[in-house]
């Protein structure tokens, strides 16, 4: 009979205990599989990762009630961060990373790469990327492919992966990068030195128009037939705004060309012209020499810098511009470090009157200096040993020539 009584006792205990429990604040943690064919809920719209971001506006602190890594420089996961994502065409890397965090750069530190891949960094437009939990922390992994579903049961094909590397995603838009880097509007001096240049005019010509003659020489290798080339012109130094030692120079398009005659000189028949031409004038190849398969990530020094030049020229820079900034491999800089944009705080007169007798506090008022206010987020693309090239990935406000740049 006490027996009894003592089972009762402990299941009541133990219903009241189960009633009283608190839900925890974060959410489960999923137990990882290793398994290919267990995915989450694909997100099915026919929307790019860079254009779901843009519409979830932009990065803010994560929901207290969704999963996130730990706090303390560490990556948080971004708001209704989806289970699984389908890797679509026109995506950039960094549009995926802004889908699944809050701050793309940590992206390093939730991308399970996959060892048995050649370049594990590589997504192709087709693959599923899931968010999984391994050992409580969040991780997004690739679906593996060649999964042949028969009922309740799958069974793993073995297949060789024999997309391009073109058709690979690229951390930011192919296209932009390429626009600047076949007519670069600022010049490093490391390219000022390595590039072939115009040896002379056929016929003398002064300015040269669609359809003429020119020779150049320089080349590092043999210039192959039909390669096309820009020229362009070097134009006034570009300086340091903290030094004012020489860093660059203005890049001025000028005309481009394709190669009629391998040889040294080289041949070329200029095919766009859109002002005079003159022998010392640089070519460029019309390609892109820059690799895009690099990750965003934070730079592994402290960086402070300044915008130095915009691609366009225009004065108020916003989002998907290339700008040049003051800091290059030398301060520690590589391709994919991303930066914060701060525009320089200004100064204002303390006027207020805090209550002293005529005005006196107006006679004395300080100038004092505001603090410096974000206005947007950075990414190199191309670095070189006193400079490097980069994309302005997020434009929150008005960004302009000599703002800050900083560690994120």
């Amino acid at each position: 009979m006490h027996g009894h009584h003592l089972i009762a006792l402990t299941l009541a205990v133990s219903l009241v205990a189960g009633c009283r429990t608190e839900r925890p604040m974060t959410a489960p943690i999923p137990v990882a599989t290793s398994e290919p064919n267990v995915e989450g809920t694909v997100v099915g719209d026919d929307r790019t990762a860079m254009e779901a971001a843009i519409d979830a506006g932009p990065s803010a602190p994560a929901a207290t009630n969704e999963p996130s890594m730990a706090t303390g420089g560490a990556a948080a996961l971004a708001p209704n961060a989806p289970d699984s994502y389908v890797v679509k065409h026109g995506d950039t890397l960094w549009g995926i990373a802004k889908v699944f965090l809050r701050d793309p750069w940590f992206w390093p530190e939730i991308w399970q790469v996959n060892k048995q891949i050649q370049n594990p960094h590589l997504i192709y437009p087709g693959d599923t990327l899931r968010l999984v939990y391994i050992d409580g922390k969040p991780r997004v992994t690739l679906q593996q492919r060649g999964t042949m579903e028969r009922g309740d049961s799958a069974r793993v094909l073995p297949r060789v992966r024999s997309e391009p590397l073109e058709s690979a995603v690229t951390t930011i838009p192919y296209a932009t990068v390429a626009a600047f880097m076949s007519k670069p509007s600022v010049l490093a001096s490391e390219q000022i030195k390595g590039a072939p240049y115009v040896f002379a005019t056929r016929d003398s010509h002064v300015i040269i128009s669609n359809g003429d003659t020119l020779y150049a020489r320089g080349f590092q290798s043999p210039a192959e037939m039909g390669t096309h080339y820009n020229v362009i012109r070097v134009g006034d130094a570009l300086r340091d705004p903290d030094d004012n030692r020489i860093v660059g120079y203005d890049g001025i398009f000028t005309g481009s060309g394709r190669i009629t005659r391998a040889g040294d000189p080289a041949t070329l028949i200029m095919t766009e012209s859109s002002r005079e031409t003159v022998p010392g004038d640089k070519l460029f190849a019309g390609g892109v020499d820059v690799p895009l398969d690099f990750i965003p990530s934070s730079p592994k020094v402290k960086i402070n810098g300044r915008i130095m030049a915009v691609s366009d020229g225009v004065s108020v820079i916003g989002q998907y511009q290339v700008v040049v900034i003051n800091r290059g491999a030398r301060d520690g800089l590589a391709p994919g470090n991303v930066l914060a944009v701060f525009a320089l705080g200004g100064y204002v007169r303390d006027t207020v009157d805090q209550g002293y007798l005529g005005g006196t506090s107006r006679l004395g008022a300080k100038n004092v200096r505001l603090p410096d206010e974000r206005t947007g987020t950075f990414m190199v693309f191309k670095t070189f040993d006193q400079l490097s090239y980069g994309l302005i990935m997020e434009a929150k406000d008005i960004i302009r020539v000599e703002d800050l740049v900083e560690n994120p």
